[in-house]
């Protein structure tokens, strides 16, 4: 009889382990599943396009069909931001490593949960982070293409960029929470240690826009990119040749609260 892991390799890598996964997993697989037909209707219009080309019919109807080229970065772009996600909860991203295949599965995942909650997630916050000002001044423009026939509302799509690196962030902490219970060690305190300095990367933002939102409310006025650099807490700490924002002191100072807290109820 065929191993059924062997068929859902082929025909749905989410369906491998499902016993395993958690809530969070299975949303990132559902909402992925959904995506994934964004690549054929992607490929269709890729069809159409190059046939109206040859044809010499590019410039049928109203106008030319800038709106095509438009419409497939939005697919690729949505849909392969969502594969990250996919990848992360099914393990199917190209690995490099040619020791790693030859390890113990305990230390593979050591080296998994390392790679994601230390590495992986700061740098998909950051992302966010990046993003979510690009969206923002994105949609108070009302920005659209830069072709008149084009799609128009360029916003929506740089809104769902930024959404989908909330949704990587869900499966990388989702697959890391999967990995901790494999392990035998899902408790409070080993989330933490696993997941430091994305907790203090997130108190950090957290704080920053606390802040950003609150000068932005009492001074609507203020240009944007001040709001970058003025606030309450957006205030910087020198000392000697070195200067470090108040966020991240606070944020530094949280985390480590946050840790002895947990270190503590876990000792008792």
């Amino acid at each position: 009889m065929q191993d059924p892991d062997q068929i859902a390799s082929i025909s749905d890598p989410g369906e491998i382990g499902r016993s395993d996964q958690n809530a969070g997993d299975r949303v990132i697989v559902t909402i992925s599943n959904f995506l994934a037909w964004l690549f054929p209707i992607l490929m269709l219009v890729i069809v159409v396009q190059v046939l109206l080309r040859n044809f010499g019919r590019i410039d049928i109807g109203p106008g030319n069909q800038a709106w095509m080229d438009d419409l497939q970065w939005w697919l690729y772009g949505i849909a392969c931001l969502m594969g990250v996600g996919y990848a992360v909860t099914t393990n199917s991203h190209v690995r490099v490593d040619i020791f790693y295949d030859n390890y113990a599965p305990s230390k593979q995942r050591r080296i998994d949960m390392f790679a994601l909650g230390w590495l992986f997630l700061p740098f998909t916050m950051l992302s966010w982070d990046v993003t979510f000002q690009y969206a923002y001044a994105s949609v108070l423009a009302g920005e659209g293409s830069d072709s008149p026939n084009g799609l128009h509302n360029l916003w929506t799509l740089k809104v769902l960029m930024n959404l989908c690196f909330i949704l990587i962030g869900v499966a990388i902490v989702a697959r890391l929470i999967r990995l901790l219970k494999l392990q035998g060690a899902d408790t409070a305190w080993a989330r933490f240690i696993w997941l430091a300095p994305s907790i203090a990367y997130g108190m950090n933002l957290a704080l920053f826009y606390a802040m950003w939102w609150l000068t932005r409310v009492t001074n609507p006025d203020m240009n944007l990119r001040s709001l970058s650099r003025d606030g309450y807490l957006m205030a910087e700490i020198e000392y000697g040749p070195y200067e470090t924002k108040l966020t991240v002191i606070v944020a530094l100072v949280l985390t480590a609260a946050l840790g002895g807290f947990l270190y503590m109820r876990e000792r008792r």
